[in-house]
């Protein structure tokens, strides 16, 4: 989907051993017929080194160290050595598709992401559309983490798959992440399964409606200037209260921030904000939501 394959030179920075991950990406780069470097975690200056002097077209990296190889390279060998045009990133917390739309303007690589576990390997991709398509070889469904019955598609719940594989056989496998149906089978089944809401039980239920993390990444996302965000859900007089926090970039426009951030809840909420206000900082690695409806 990525447009990787034979002519490619992958250096793979996933651990091979007690993780599956490396494993994995090496067996799809070598399926789509590129070669691949392994290189594991670590060594930064030698990898920036094979990096330049092999001719690295495309790396897999979770995003943190994927930004320490970039820089070291530029910074050792200059801009022109950075000949990297495509990144396999692994997810953080936080703001990670705002991260991502900045390394690829920075760096000039487009970037890919895929949900996969240690339990089951690759689940769906990314290919260019919204969200990730479904694995032919996966049954995915969205369930109630209560009851385990389907849910209706684009009403959110744990992300249940199934393997069709004899000598692997996980059947309706709870993964525990919370996520959406974008697009559904005639069974029902997902055949483009939303990015992931956050894990079940991190998902704050304000009017009937669970309000999920996820939600508090794509207000960042819509909202000029905005670095960081945060949801504070109260029980005051009887009715659920939800209030936004924004920390903007110096000289960004409030009136305008406010704006955006409060019409991108309602959109992926489905629910609006009772108040939107800025503040000047969140502690680092702030939870996205805080109930504090039981005290």
């Amino acid at each position: 989907a990525a447009e990787v394959g034979p002519g490619d030179i992958i250096l793979n920075t996933w651990m091979y051993h007690l993780v599956p991950a490396g494993l994995l990406f090496d067996e799809a780069a070598q399926s789509a017929g590129a070669t691949v470097i392994p290189g594991g975690v670590g060594n930064t200056e030698l990898q920036a080194q094979i990096i330049v002097e092999t001719g690295v077209t495309s790396i897999c990296a979770s995003t943190a160290f994927f930004l320490t190889l970039a820089d070291k390279v530029i910074e050792t060998y200059g801009r022109d050595a950075w000949k990297v045009k495509t990144a396999f990133l692994g997810g953080e917390m936080g703001d990670w598709m705002a991260t991502r739309h900045r390394i690829e303007a920075d760096y000039g690589v487009s970037t890919w992401a895929a949900y996969a576990t240690a339990d089951l390997g690759l689940v769906a991709y990314e290919d260019g559309g919204e969200g990730y398509v479904v694995h032919p070889d996966r049954v995915v469904q969205i369930c109630d983490p209560v009851s385990g019955e389907q849910l209706p598609q684009g009403e959110p719940g744990e992300v249940v798959v199934t393997a069709r594989d004899a000598g692997w056989p996980m059947i309706r496998f709870g993964t525990g992440d919370s996520a959406l149906a974008l697009e559904s089978n005639a069974d029902g089944s997902v055949s483009r399964l939303s990015a992931l809401q956050g894990r079940v039980g991190a998902a704050v239920k304000v009017r009937e409606i669970f309000v999920y993390p996820r939600v508090i990444e794509e207000v960042v996302i819509a909202t000029p200037g905005a670095r960081a965000a945060q949801a504070v859900v109260t029980r005051e007089n009887d009715r659920d209260m939800i209030r936004l926090s924004l920390v903007l970039d110096e000289g960004a426009d409030t009136a305008a921030a406010e704006k955006a951030a409060s019409e991108a809840f309602k959109l992926h909420a489905r629910i609006r904000a009772d108040e939107v206000s800025i503040v000047a900082e969140l502690a680092e690695n702030a939870d996205l939501i805080i109930n504090q409806k039981d005290g």
